[in-house]
């Protein structure tokens, strides 16, 4: 099939659509950022458009319902960049964790979608590259027609699915560079936490992580540790140094995910290493797969924790930044591992030390995890176990690794709540 310049490329996608379209646009590293640059040259041809995706904040940084007055996008993270469009209404914000997305993809009625792909091979199949987390799910839908982006920037790993170039009706081709997100120049305070998170992980652990301080500290603390597998819904540069210490087994699949994001650096390395598996959000975050490995370590970052262990993932001072993503689903699969556990890791303090992390009771609007679902909660001041405690102690076992200037008022407001109870 021959490719086309994107412009006409597009114009010739949008024709074969009806006036009012709803479209699937990918995010994290296979956000297709030359089509955003195609619709800035020609906007007309996103009026009447929905578009939908999963867009990661302090990643996707495309407001994709501004591209035309006429245009709307529905997405379960609420991102600074789409916060002008979500307070307009233009840009809905779905509250679903990502097993939930993938059945809305999978459901929700679609007229097309636009799928960033790697050059095809010698047997005309082309890869969703370092980034196959839902675009699967679309690919999958044989009843919605793609716009397929040919970008010699994305390669195929060597491990992770392949479809026909023919399965698209229309393609198009770039050298776009890919999304690059920075290592990030750490505090102190996140070193001591990744020294926490490393003390409770152990030959044979298989661990998850996202993206942000926490993750990176956890991953530059397991340096000197043997034997770690990692299944996981992504990875980031700071992989790079734990793949060449030797603290990762050797073999196939000894590191699964869907999608790679980071630097140019990271994206090599992911697709030339053999022991990089890239799989669906349909397999990477099931409950039934995550029950199935032994000693499943969760470890991810919230916004703030309250004394009934109640985590903040969204929410600062009200506002929505964010969504629960994969949050909830490693949780509960870590819950299900035997050997397992979920690990929430944050710093004591935001503004300078001035507030507190630690808090006595999340708004009703901003739970974001139930205290049913928090095992291990861990600050730069030590590690809270709450598997399993009462509700005094998971308070008393929260204040003690809150900052030491708020211990005695979080100790004295759990007093008061607690006759209330």
């Amino acid at each position: 099939m021959k490719t086309k310049p994107i412009s006409s490329a597009l114009a010739e996608f949008r024709a074969r659509l009806p006036e009012q379209a709803r479209i699937y646009v990918a995010g994290g590293s296979g956000e297709p950022l030359a089509l955003v640059e195609a619709f800035g040259r020609a906007p007309e041809l996103a009026a009447g458009f929905t578009f939908l995706g999963v867009w990661i904040p302090g990643v996707n940084a495309t407001d994709w319902s501004g591209l035309h007055p006429g245009a709307r996008a529905e997405s379960i993270f609420a991102s600074p960049a789409l916060r002008p469009s979500f307070e307009q209404g233009r840009t809905k914000l779905l509250p679903l964790c990502y097993t939930q997305s993938t059945r809305w993809l999978s459901e929700t009625p679609l007229d097309a979608g636009m799928v960033m792909v790697s050059p095809p091979d010698e047997n005309g199949l082309v890869s969703l590259g370092v980034s196959v987390d839902f675009s699967t799910l679309i690919l999958e839908r044989e009843d919605v027609p793609l716009l397929g982006l040919i970008n010699t920037s994305l390669k195929a790993p060597v491990h992770g699915p392949k479809v026909p170039l023919d399965r698209f009706e229309v393609i198009a081709e770039t050298d776009q560079a890919l999304v690059q997100i920075q290592e990030a120049t750490l505090p102190p305070t996140f070193d001591r936490i990744g020294k926490h998170i490393a003390g409770l992980c152990t030959s044979g652990d298989t661990l998850q992580f996202g993206l942000g301080n926490v993750q990176q500290a956890a991953l530059k603390a397991l340096i000197g540790h043997q034997g770690l597998r990692i299944h996981a819904g992504m990875i980031s540069t700071p992989l790079i140094e734990l793949l060449d210490s030797g603290a990762l087994e050797s073999d196939y699949g000894a590191i699964t995910t869907g999608v790679a994001i980071g630097t140019d650096a990271l994206y090599q390395r992911a697709i030339e290493d053999d022991r990089i598996l890239f799989a669906p959000v349909t397999y990477t975050h099931a409950l039934s797969t995550l029950a199935e490995i032994e000693n499943f370590k969760a470890i991810n970052s919230c916004i703030e924790v309250d004394l009934f262990g109640q985590a903040n993932a969204e929410f600062i001072r009200g506002r929505q930044i964010s969504g629960t993503g994969g949050l909830v689903d490693f949780l509960r699969g870590a819950a299900l591992s035997e050997g397992g556990r979920g690990i929430l890791a944050l710093a004591s303090t935001a503004k300078n030390g001035s507030i507190s992390r630690i808090v006595p009771r999340l708004p009703a609007d901003a739970t974001s995890v139930s205290r049913a679902d928090v095992d291990t909660v861990i600050t730069e001041h030590g590690i809270a176990e709450l598997k399993y405690k009462s509700i005094d102690a998971r308070a008393a076992a929260l204040i003690e690794i809150a900052d030491p200037a708020f211990r005695a008022q979080l100790a004295e407001d759990w007093h008061e709540m607690r006759k209330g109870l």
